[in-house]
């Protein structure tokens, strides 16, 4: 059974999906279950990924890490998501681009994530 937010990837084809609509069953891609994503919420090394929300005039600014992630061809945030209550907002980076999104939400309490296309996906949520 899936939830709402899963994020799941598919090992052959790479595609990823995020559930809107939980259900019974597995996902499948490439005649394959997809491998569902785990959250991570604590940095190990160098690279920083924990999303950090600030409020803005206009809405929340996450960032990923406290030191700004790098933004290589290979080894960038390919996405940077908020949810909760009413609100659901992604914005897709692509390499060169500042590891950071501007959202027009009203409150700070919300879930930021980020996903590193060498280290996964990470969370705001403790």
């Amino acid at each position: 059974m899936t939830e709402l937010y899963e994020v799941y990837k598919c090992e052959k084809c790479g595609n990823i999906t995020v559930v809107f609509h939980p259900a019974a069953g597995n996902l499948v891609c490439c005649g394959a279950d997809m491998v569902k994503q785990v959250e991570k919420t604590a940095d190990q090394g160098k690279e920083k990924h924990v999303p950090v929300i600030e409020k803005t005039a206009t809405g929340i600014l996450v960032k990923c890490g406290e030191v700004p992630h790098p933004m290589e061809e290979k080894h960038y945030i390919e996405w940077i998501e908020v949810h909760g209550g009413a609100y659901y907002f992604i914005k897709r980076l692509s390499p060169g681009e500042k590891p950071e999104a501007e959202f027009p939400c009203e409150t700070t309490d919300v879930v930021a994530r980020e996903y590193c296309t060498v280290h996964g996906l990470w969370t705001s949520a403790k």
